[in-house]
């Protein structure tokens, strides 16, 4: 087995996977070269330095800093500064693996390969692996003003609320839409916090921005049509996605591979007040990402099962006739934090053991 094949193997242990594929054995091999795949094979997904990496792969450790830095500015692997020491991670499919190296636009004939190669390996098996476990990595989260006058309003449905403990925002291109290049929606969309933020705007993959920009940004996409997701949890916010249905994994995961658990829909869906509705066709013809409203008659209907609960169909209703209800039943709440997430994902896929083996490793 060779080194690519070893580290294809490592990645896969993490809850996002790396199935086998040779489109992704030509994606390893265009990101990493051989040194460093070897000195790859000696981190973890937690961050380690650069002298234990080094005890581990027999390499030199002026080399394997020498390597590291390098993957690092090409944002394949994760690097974090604790008590005046660096260390180094690997880090997973998606995101990081797929994003990250595109999130300064690409425009390169690499960048370029590297976008038809994605494609290929989200059909062949990445889209189904991301979607595989019962829980969600990701979820939606609805136009803040659609629920904000609602009782029931939960604190992680609630962006302006959750970034209000966020230290660092980011701002970076949206690797599906530059990778896939469906649509002319807005890239500069992609927003990234905290230790993830840091480490994208040190090596000059995204740049820094305010919380006001952030929530700007957030307008922007409202706008444009995107649908919000995040990860699916309820502690912190690790990114803002801003998705469109043609180019964008997580909604791609639903509307084109028909993947039951691409993502966690909110707590809400949306309502039309019939006797209110004109029959404009906007929310059916510009707003809904998933095909969930229907015009029949002279009036618009939801299919509430169909509906992700985004809002955007609200924010421009002419007659104010769509409104967002919370969901009988409720949904299953996420998990509490990022950690208890991953390892309910991992486990349902039976990998648990795995992973714990290669956060410690």
């Amino acid at each position: 087995m060779d080194n690519y094949e070893k580290l294809r193997e490592l990645l896969h242990r993490h809850p996002s996977g790396a199935p086998k594929s040779e489109a992704f054995d030509e994606i390893l091999r265009l990101l990493f070269t051989p040194e460093e795949v070897r000195v790859a094979l000696g981190m973890g997904f937690a961050p380690r330095s650069a002298q234990r990496i080094a005890a581990v792969t027999e390499v030199p450790e002026d080399e394997v800093l020498r390597h590291c830095e390098a993957m690092a500015n090409k944002g394949i692997v994760f690097s974090r500064e604790k008590d005046g020491v660096v260390g180094y991670a690997l880090l997973p499919t998606i995101p990081g693996l797929f994003e990250f190296p595109l999130m300064t636009g690409g425009g390169t004939p690499m960048h370029e390969r590297l976008g038809e190669l994605w494609e290929q390996y989200h059909g062949e098996g990445m889209g189904a692996e991301f979607a595989g476990s019962a829980t969600p990595l990701t979820r939606i989260v609805p136009v803040e003003e659609t629920i904000a006058r609602a009782v029931e309003v939960l604190p992680y449905e609630v962006l302006s609320k959750m970034m209000e403990q966020t230290k660092t925002f980011a701002l970076a291109q949206c690797a599906c839409r530059v990778s896939v290049g469906a649509c002319a929606q807005p890239q500069d969309v992609c927003l990234i916090f905290d230790a993830t933020g840091d480490f994208l705007i040190q090596r000059g993959l995204a740049k820094p921005i305010t919380r006001a920009e952030a929530e700007r940004v957030l307008r922007r996409a409202e706008e444009a049509g995107l649908v919000h997701t995040t990860n699916n949890s309820q502690d912190r916010l690790n990114f803002i996605c801003n998705c469109c249905p043609c180019c964008c994994t997580v909604l791609r995961g639903l509307v084109q591979l028909k993947l039951p658990n691409a993502f966690a829909k909110s707590r809400w869906q949306a309502e039309v007040d019939q006797e209110e509705c004109i029959g404009c066709g906007v929310c059916e013809d510009e707003r809904c990402p998933v095909g969930a409203i229907k015009v029949e008659g002279v009036t618009a209907n939801v299919n509430p099962q169909r509906c992700i609960g985004c809002g955007l169909c609200v924010t421009t209703c002419p007659s104010d006739a769509v409104r967002m209800l919370l969901r009988d039943p409720l949904p299953a709440e996420p998990p509490a934090s990022v950690a208890e997430m991953g390892i309910k994902a991992v486990a349902e896929k039976g990998r648990l053991d795995d992973f714990l083996g290669a956060m410690g490793r």
